[in-house]
């Protein structure tokens, strides 16, 4: 196959969702980083040949947000620009469609991106006054129209938050939250376990900030106050078990284990790569900072979405021939700690190795010191557009900074399934 690098990324920073609109919407957030990447790679926008962009919810004015962000970002219209979702998953699967457009040799470089601006997911109207209002306008006469308005009811107007809806799985009937739940009690793991790692998640991530290490990948913003913006704003460094004990469970009220605390965090961001076959390598004399090896996706149970990560990465390393030792770092996606917690049980058990992933012996023990070293979404939030690129992205420069070898990303996503990426250091 031909091969695929990744020459460079950037990212908005993450951030937190407050009870109010952000301020920027998911094309914003995109042209803000796009551009950015593009000036640090010193590749021409003229020179791309392609544009992808992962989104889930992208408001009434971004029809094929890919588009919307690649014009914005000064691309030529003359390259293709397109939209991809798949759920939490959906900036990694521009990744991988990246891959694929390269590797069949129709795009040389292509911008493979992914965004969400949670804050600013929709308020709809119902279904009842849809109804209502069409039939307002289905009438003919003005004593016709008078009949239909005195229909009129204040519970018309009872709103419906698409969030709260993209949240749930419609299949199963259960909230994001709640397939936490079941996979947490399926492998036990407790409520202080999950406080513990969200507290890990937090000052992590905090030392990854007071030390620079997000630097090099975050674009500084500035928001409609003049306020710049240049970290991920949800981390607490002040973050401790004893505080996260005291909050009540979310999901499941009033015996459950997953609270506000160890679950990721609402949010806004966007995060690009940029991607190059061999010959865009050498006619624009790029610096790659890894080469892409292989992205696998994998199915399962909605109700126990969460385990996706061990099913993708089961695929992976069957399909490359590799264990867990070869791994030198690892991301997994927070979307719950006890999510995260219960696919590193999964992965070391031989009953579910053998009996749901197929295998002839477990996978083994993922080193934690080894896995999300810098933090994850508990600490800097979902933005789920963004995470699955953010991560690779983040991942790429981790080995970089290690000076490692090998590295995986991956993610649950909700409806059931899960994402993995496999990239090497040249």
């Amino acid at each position: 196959m031909t091969a695929v690098y990744l020459v460079d990324g950037a990212r908005t920073p993450i951030l937190k969702a407050r009870g109010r609109r952000g301020p920027f919407s998911s094309a914003d957030l995109a042209t803000l980083a796009g551009r950015e990447l593009l000036m640090r790679s010193g590749v021409s926008a003229d020179a791309i040949d392609e544009t992808i962009l992962g989104c889930v919810m992208p408001s009434e004015r971004e029809a094929n947000i890919g588009r919307v962000a690649s014009l914005r970002m000064g691309i030529p219209e003359a390259a293709p620009a397109w939209t991809v979702q798949r759920n939490c998953a959906s900036g990694m699967q521009a990744i991988d469609s990246a891959m694929n457009r390269i590797q069949l040799g129709h795009s040389d470089l292509v911008m493979a991106g992914g965004v969400e601006a949670m804050s600013r997911a929709p308020v709809l109207f119902s279904d009842k006054y849809v109804d209502f209002l069409s039939s307002v306008m289905a009438a003919k006469t003005g004593m016709a129209k008078i009949k239909q308005l005195l229909k009129f009811r204040p519970s018309l107007l009872t709103p419906v938050f698409a969030l709260e809806h993209g949240l749930t799985d419609p299949v199963v009937s259960l909230n994001m939250g709640q397939t936490a739940e079941q996979i947490a009690e399926r492998f036990s793991i407790d409520r202080p376990a999950m406080d513990e790692f969200a507290v890990q998640s937090h000052l992590r991530a905090s030392a990854a900030q007071e030390t620079g290490v997000y630097d090099a990948e975050i674009v500084p913003v500035y928001d409609d106050r003049g306020n710049l913006l240049d970290r991920d704003n949800g981390v607490r460094a002040d973050s401790n078990v004893e505080k996260l004990s005291t909050l009540k469970p979310v999901f499941e009220k009033p015996y459950g284990k997953v609270t506000a605390a160890n679950s990721s965090q609402i949010s806004d961001g966007a995060s690009w790569v940029l991607l190059a076959s061999e010959k865009a390598v050498q006619q624009y004399d790029l610096k790659p900072m890894a080469r892409l090896v292989d992205v696998q996706w994998a199915g399962l149970d909605p109700a126990e979405m969460g385990l996706g990560p061990a099913h993708a990465i089961a695929e992976l390393l069957t399909a490359n021939q590799l264990s867990i030792q070869d791994i030198d770092y690892w991301e997994i996606n927070e979307a719950f700690a006890a999510q995260v917690l219960a696919c590193i049980e999964a992965m070391d058990s031989q009953q579910y190795c053998q009996d749901v992933l197929g295998l002839n012996s477990a996978l083994g023990r993922l080193p934690v010191d080894r896995l999300n070293i810098h933090g994850g979404a508990v600490a800097c939030g979902h933005p789920v557009g963004m995470s699955g690129n953010r991560i690779v992205l983040h991942l790429a420069r981790t080995l970089a900074d290690k000076g490692a070898k090998r590295g995986i990303a991956s993610l649950c996503i909700g409806g059931g399934q899960g994402g993995a990426t496999l990239i090497e250091m040249l």
